[in-house]
């Protein structure tokens, strides 16, 4: 009777999450809300449905921005001269002028707080060499990212009947952008801040995102507006150790805009709570290397192990089952050697996590294998690894 009235308890607490999600969204013709690092949906509605992005397609340019830097190929302090293409730029902009040149991370702050059009088309020619190039680079990463209802034709977001995107594509990359560049948080949890010109003259910046500065929890990502595209916004909030990335689109006015993304982040964080299940650089074994300078390391996870779950949930026992590569030196910290599987009680698997050494492992040379055999003369045994 006890199990009976517990699964009829959350058969109803289930049925109620569901109801009021319902009409979380009554203003965007599209919209949904993930939680970021288990990449699991908590809401949606029409969430493929292709429409112009607008500027929230400069969530990709941002992306192709730090995958520069990440790759060493850009700087924050680079240099970017400004072209007469990037300087004519309409929509959003401030007012950059043919010939002027700008650091990066101006350049960068101005897209993340103004949505400035000429500045993203400016990082497009420095990455890229041309605008066009830096759009076939953006389609190429979306593909990369799994995104099937997208195309994009500008690295701005300015109407053309090709370029569109949907709510699940835009939350996939909002969440690839937060997960492998939280520095960008830095620029987009800016409200207001100041574009230094090159005469040093400063131009005033307001984030075109108002929940940065009015919703506690929210750190980003980025607004749209065209009068195809409607008001739109994807935008990212922290609390409780737990990340929600939410999309909306297709929003006919501003405060319906923000109407819905509180309404939906409120219901993720009211609904959900994230348990850490292992923790970062865990230490799951001590394994065999091949050809190095030790015998063996350390393995721990790359990453928090966590499940999403109801917020009145209880954790479940867990075990991992290691899937591991051989290794072979040389062999660094961050390098991926294998997969942990997170399986709960029921022997379902709640996650997976990558698997890293906890320290490099350089490759033997052969003064090392001398005294690798020193050690065991009087075993008898020659060691060659």
């Amino acid at each position: 009777m006890r199990k009976f009235i517990i699964i009829l308890f959350s058969f109803f607490f289930l049925f109620a999450i569901r109801v009021s999600a319902e009409n979380i969204t009554s203003y965007s013709e599209s919209a949904i809300l993930i939680e970021s690092s288990t990449g699991k949906i908590l809401y949606e509605k029409d969430a493929d449905l292709e429409k112009a992005p607008a500027s929230m397609t400069k969530i990709m340019s941002m992306i192709l921005i730090m995958d520069a830097i990440h790759n060493g190929s850009l700087s924050l302090e680079d240099k970017v001269l400004i072209s007469e293409n990037a300087s004519s730029m309409g929509g959003s902009q401030v007012y950059l002028n043919t010939g002027e040149s700008y650091k990066v991370s101006e350049l960068l702050k101005s897209i993340a707080i103004a949505s400035a059009n000429d500045s993203v088309v400016a990082m497009a020619e420095k990455i890229a060499g041309t605008e066009e190039k830096f759009v076939e680079m953006m389609n190429n990463k979306c593909k990369e990212l799994g995104c099937t209802h997208t195309n994009f034709v500008n690295p701005h977001g300015l109407d053309d009947e090709n370029h569109y995107s949907s709510a699940r594509d835009m939350a996939l990359m909002g969440n690839y952008l937060v997960k492998n560049y939280p520095d960008i948080l830095k620029f987009t949890s800016i409200y207001e801040d100041y574009l230094q010109r090159p005469d040093g003259s400063n131009t005033w910046l307001v984030n075109t995102n108002k929940l940065v500065r009015f919703y506690e929890d929210v750190d980003g990502l980025k607004t749209g507006f065209t009068s195809t595209a409607g008001y739109c916004l994807t935008s990212t909030a922290m609390k409780n150790n737990m990340r929600l990335i939410g999309v909306v689109m297709g929003v006919d006015t501003p405060d319906n805009r923000t109407s819905d993304t509180v309404k939906m982040l409120n219901y993720g964080f009211n609904s959900y709570k994230l348990s850490t299940i292992y923790e970062k650089n865990k230490i799951i074994d001590k394994v065999r290397v091949e050809k190095g300078k030790q015998d063996s390391v350390k393995i721990v996870l790359m990453e928090n192990a966590t499940e999403l779950l109801n917020i009145n949930e209880k954790a479940k026992n867990y075990t991992i089952n290691v899937k591991l590569e051989k290794i072979i030196a040389p062999v660094n910290n961050g390098d991926k050697v294998g997969e942990a599987e997170v399986i709960d009680n029921e022997g379902k698997i709640i996650t997976k996590v990558g698997i890293t050494v906890a320290n490099d492992v350089q490759k033997a040379n052969l003064w090392d294998y001398f005294k690798r055999n020193l050690n065991v003369t009087f075993s008898g045994k020659i060691v060659i690894k």
